[in-house]
C-alpha cells in the first residue's frame, strides 16, 4: 500500500534501457562478427557469445541489421570522442593539427575502426544506409571534430578558410596519406614507423597552412 505520491524506486531498468546490458550484448556481437563476418553470423551465434537469451537480445535490437548498425555507431563515437579529447584546450592551430594527423592516422593502422569499415563495404551493396550512418555529419563523427577545430580558430583569426568542410577532408586525407588505404586493403598490419608518419603529417601541416594559414598564426 502506497502512503505517498512519491515513486517508489526499485534500481531496476525497464526492458531494453539497460546500458551494461546493451553493451554486453554488442561486445559478443562484434566477437561474432568478426569472427565469422556479418553473413555467415547468427542472432543465435551472438546470444552464446553474449551470454544473453534470444528473448533479452530482441527486446535491445530488432534484427542482425540492427545490432550491426549499433556497432557501427559505436566504433564512430568511440573514435571521434577520443580525437576530440586530443584537440580539447589546444590553443596553437599547427599544433593541434600536429595532434590530429598523429593520432588519427595511428587509429586508423591499429584500432577497431578498419574492421567495422570492412564490414560495412562488405554490406554496403545490400545495406546502403550504413555507409550513410557510418560517414554522417554529426557531433559523433571526426571530420566534424576537425571542422570545429578550424571553425574555432576562424574565429581567433588564425585561419582564413571559406568552406571549412572542404578544408576538414583536405587535411584529413592530407594526414592520412596512404596509410587509410594501406591498412584497410591489408598492406599494413602493424604500425606506421614513426619516421614516415611524422614525414607525412608535418608535410600535411605546411600545405594546409599554406593554403589557410594568416601572418597572425
Amino acid at each position: 500500500m502506497e502512503t505517498s505520491g512519491t515513486p517508489v524506486t526499485t534500481g531496476r531498468f525497464a526492458a531494453g534501457e539497460d546500458p551494461a546490458k546493451r553493451e554486453q550484448i554488442l561486445d559478443g556481437a562484434w566477437i561474432v562478427f568478426r569472427k565469422l563476418g556479418f553473413d555467415a553470423a547468427s542472432m543465435n551465434d551472438i546470444t552464446r557469445e553474449a551470454g544473453v537469451s534470444k528473448g533479452t537480445i530482441y527486446v535491445y535490437f530488432a534484427n542482425k541489421e540492427d545490432l550491426f548498425a549499433a556497432l557501427i555507431d559505436r566504433h564512430r563515437t568511440r573514435f571521434a570522442e577520443a580525437m576530440r579529447d586530443v584537440l580539447a584546450g589546444e590553443q596553437a592551430v599547427e599544433e593541434g593539427l600536429k595532434k590530429f594527423g598523429f593520432t588519427f592516422s595511428r587509429q586508423m593502422t591499429c584500432s577497431e575502426v578498419i574492421p567495422a569499415m570492412r564490414s560495412v563495404i562488405g554490406v554496403i551493396d545490400r545495406m546502403p544506409g550504413l555507409a550513410k550512418r557510418f560517414f554522417a555529419s554529426s557531433p559523433v563523427n571526426i571530420k566534424s571534430v576537425l571542422q570545429d577545430f578550424i571553425e574555432h580558430h576562424v574565429k581567433l583569426g588564425n585561419l582564413q578558410v571559406d568552406d571549412v568542410e572542404l578544408a576538414a577532408r583536405q587535411y584529413i586525407e592530407l594526414s592520412s596519406g596512404p596509410f587509410f588505404k594501406l591498412r584497410l586493403f591489408g598492406e599494413i598490419n602493424g604500425d606506421v614507423p614513426q619516421q614516415e608518419l611524422d614525414r607525412v603529417v608535418n608535410s600535411a601541416v605546411r600545405v594546409f597552412m599554406a593554403a589557410y594559414g594568416t601572418k597572425i598564426s
